[in-house]
């Protein structure tokens, strides 16, 4: 079963990080992966079990859902309920945390799946690299443009 654990440092304070990453509709506006991104059946995005529907800029779909969020804690969970990529039993959770010098944020991503051994590798670099690094590239460029 692929671990794919990733963190990195950025140079804001986690209140802006965290209202940016804690709208589950809103990968739209910072995911360079994401072309558009709704909630079904027009539920609160910040509401638990809400799935949200979106489109790549390759054409495909996906549907995550929310499995929880705490705004006490800043991390949220979610799990991938319709994917055309050969991935299964999908669930990530994302923690945010102070670092105090410089009043910056340490964001941990990590998720595990289960996939055909022969997709396994593949699968891992291009969640760790297409979804994980480049979202984390993404909300740099984000915040800045926001500041």
């Amino acid at each position: 079963m692929p671990h794919i654990v990733k963190s990195t440092i950025l140079d804001a304070p986690t209140g802006a990080v965290w209202n940016a990453l804690r709208d589950f509709n809103g990968h739209d506006r910072w995911h360079p992966e994401v072309a558009t991104s709704t909630i079904e059946r027009a539920q609160a995005a910040d509401k638990i079990g809400c799935i949200r529907r979106f489109k790549l800029q390759d054409g495909s779909e996906l549907r995550e859902q929310l499995l929880a969020l705490s705004d006490l804690e800043q991390t949220f969970s979610y799990c991938l309920l319709d994917t055309p990529i050969p991935m299964f039993n999908y669930v990530a959770h994302v923690r945010l945390l102070p670092v105090t010098d410089g009043d910056r944020t340490f964001w941990h991503w990590e998720s595990r799946f289960t996939a055909r051994p022969a997709d396994a590798e593949r699968l891992t670099q291009m969640v760790a690299e297409q979804i994980y690094q480049a979202g984390f590239d993404a909300i740099r460029r984000h915040l800045k443009e926001a500041a």
